[in-house]
């Protein structure tokens, strides 16, 4: 599966362009105000998976299954900027705030994707 997505990199940018374009479009969302300081379950799971897909197609997307660690850099760097600017537009949203909090959630998921597709790229056959 990771093969035909390497293969089909123009596919795999357009899901990491959409799953862009997905956290923005959510963190655009007021909720309400039910959600202030709400650091339940719910929330650490969304931000650790969101950003896990996110951060996976980008490295599927850069790397293409080439064995590059400066791409690796790159492709966290470029996933952790994206996490602090999520934040960043969330403080100018009504109901939401900036919290570093998630910052940390985010990039948690960035790394574990990282490894994962780190594991697979320079590890099989």
């Amino acid at each position: 599966m990771f093969k035909f997505f390497e293969e089909n990199y123009k596919l795999s940018w357009f899901i990491t362009l959409v799953g862009a374009v997905l956290i923005f479009w959510i963190s655009s969302l007021d909720f309400g105000g039910n959600v202030i300081g709400d650091k339940g379950w719910i929330s650490v799971f969304y931000h650790f998976s969101s950003f896990f897909c996110f951060s996976f197609f980008l490295f599927i997307s850069l790397m293409r299954g080439r064995k590059n660690y400066l791409l690796f850099f790159v492709g966290f760097l470029m996933c952790v900027v994206y996490a602090i600017l999520d934040e960043i537009h969330q403080y100018f949203v009504p109901w939401r705030f900036c919290d570093i909090f998630d910052v940390y959630v985010d990039t948690a998921g960035i790394i574990f994707a990282m490894m994962i597709y780190f594991v697979i790229v320079f590890w099989r056959d």
